[in-house]
């Protein structure tokens, strides 16, 4: 096993890994819509799941994968009520159509809107 490390997603914010691979699989941490050089995060569930989703990219790229070789997502919603709109944002980034859950949690770090985490192939 090997952590995944970049700086072009956010480090992480305990005691875990952005990412690990284990022989061909990447396993991403949970990604939120934090900006890994400024730690802002945009307002609105669009460009918060847009921001998870670039960061999601930054840890399989860092593991030499790609949302063309994601297996399985799960996703969490603040809000059930995003669900549309979130579905808009991550259909072009999740190409590969990969299995998925999709739950609503009462909370969410640094209260954002979503976090994504996924598993992958290299």
């Amino acid at each position: 096993m090997e952590p995944v490390v970049t700086t072009e997603a956010p480090g992480a914010i305990g005691p875990y890994s952005q990412g690990m691979t284990a022989g061909e699989l990447v396993f991403t941490s949970g990604q939120i819509p934090v900006d890994p050089v400024s730690g802002a995060i945009p307002e609105g569930i669009t460009a918060q799941a847009d921001r998870s989703c670039r960061n999601v990219g930054a840890v399989l790229a860092a593991a030499g994968s790609g949302f063309d070789k994601v297996v399985k997502t799960t996703c969490f919603l603040a809000d059930m009520s995003d669900f549309a709109a979130f579905n808009a944002v991550y259909e072009k980034y999740f190409v590969s159509l990969p299995a998925r859950s999709c739950v609503a949690v009462k909370d969410l770090p640094r209260g954002v809107l979503c976090e994504i985490e996924a598993i992958a192939v290299r």
